[in-house]
């Protein structure tokens, strides 16, 4: 418990921190009080100084609800959209307790009363302003965070690619492992040619178990500093109708290869008297039972539970451990799991939301609409019904002779 609260309240001043509990107690105790519980014949909102009553004052206060929200998610990761909106808000506060008094106090006492209370307010709103510098603090590239060398699984395509990609640029040398050495090599070439680093092609099939022991032997000589368990496969159709021993494959490839791989290169990570990362790629399938992606599903579950497990566990070690969690992205995962093709998210958004949350939080889920998908019906509604909800969904995207 204790090293939680150091974690969520380390790199800000106290001040900030003190905003952040304020905001996460109006988001998450007072204002759904405030909306759902009190009396709309007794509620009352105010903006701008300006007193709203009854059914309007209810309305208002969802905004209020929003920007606390907000708020409380800002602080805790300082997201760089703080500034200016959080000083801009403080200012309304401040002219609000300006403006208020003066209204609906009588007198001298009125005036005292709204230039009194605007002085904290504004001052607060002034400091956030000044705060830009903490809200967009740039982070040094990952070579100088890390290390030189970087392992990236599933490297041919997609996220893997990606992944590599966003490495080179930041001056980490890529060792890339995928079954498809021609496109790897296709990729080290360009990686090389474009971000002068170093490559390293280590053709390998993951599913098999040997294979992941002769990766981890194929790198023993580099100072890997970053892994990324990337590779993994999809499966969709109804489980009756699949193929049995490309069930256990997958099984191989998405929960027994990044475990294994990880148990060997971890120990040289923690040997390396420096930062090291390790990058597990889940899903938001991973969060919810999903018909007709059954076994995906819990492979992803697997991965989440495993990776949040050693981000606590590793804490204090040197060594930041991330599970990423993609809604449906833009790479070939459909047409490989045998799904109808569908949008999704641009994969350079998902890898730039990874690597943004690095060392800063042990999950993350790219999207708005993908973490509401994941968070709020799990927590609201029973399970049995997310199911089936999930299978109305998925039954969209597998094709009929699948289901």
């Amino acid at each position: 418990m204790r090293e939680w609260l150091q974690r969520v309240f380390e790199g800000r001043p106290t001040w900030m921190n003190v905003l952040m509990v304020f905001s996460a107690y109006m988001a998450f105790v007072y204002l759904p009080w405030d909306i759902f519980v009190k009396p709309a014949a007794i509620d009352e909102e105010v903006w701008f100084g300006i007193r709203f009553h009854g059914g309007v004052a209810k309305f208002l206060a969802l905004f209020h609800w929003v920007i606390y929200a907000a708020g409380a998610y800002g602080f805790r990761y300082m997201k760089s959209w703080m500034w200016p909106w959080a000083a801009v808000y403080a200012g309304q506060v401040a002219f609000s307790m300006l403006v208020w008094p003066w209204i609906y106090m009588e007198g001298i006492l009125g005036f005292l009363m709204g230039v009194i209370a605007v002085v904290p307010f504004a001052l607060l709103s002034v400091a956030l302003w000044n705060a830009q510098n903490r809200f967009e603090a740039t982070r040094p590239p990952l070579r100088e965070r890390y290390g030189e060398w970087a392992l990236v699984t599933g490297a041919s395509a997609g996220i893997g690619a990606e992944f590599a990609r966003a490495l080179a640029r930041d001056g980490v040398s890529v060792v890339l492992t995928a079954r498809r050495e021609e496109r790897l090599a296709e990729l080290a070439s360009d990686l090389e040619k474009n971000y002068r680093i170093e490559t390293r092609v280590v053709g390998a099939d993951l599913s098999r178990p040997e294979d992941v022991e002769r990766l981890a032997e194929a790198v023993s000589d580099l100072d890997i500093a970053v892994l990324v368990n990337n590779a993994g496969s999809g499966y969709s159709g109804a489980f009756a109708k699949q193929d049995a021993e490309r069930l256990r494959a997958m099984v191989e490839l998405n929960c027994a290869a990044p475990v294994v791989l990880t148990s060997l290169l971890l120990p040289r990570m923690l040997a390396r008297g420096a930062k090291s990362a390790i990058v597990v790629t889940g899903s938001v399938a991973g969060r919810q039972p999903l018909p007709l992606h059954a076994l995906y599903s819990a492979t992803k579950a697997f991965d989440l539970l495993f990776g949040e497990a050693l981000a606590v566990e590793l804490r204090g070690a040197g060594v930041d451990v991330l599970v990423l969690e993609p809604g449906t992205t833009d790479t070939e995962f459909q047409e490989k799991a045998g799904e109808i093709a569908h949008s999704g998210e641009p994969v350079h958004n998902v890898v730039a939301t990874a690597l943004e949350a690095l060392g800063c939080r042990p999950a993350v889920i790219p999207g708005w609409w993908n973490w509401l998908r994941a968070n709020v019906a799990m927590r609201l509604l029973p399970r049995e019904l997310v199911a089936h909800l999930a299978r109305e969904v998925m039954a969209r995207q597998t094709p009929p002779e699948q289901r």
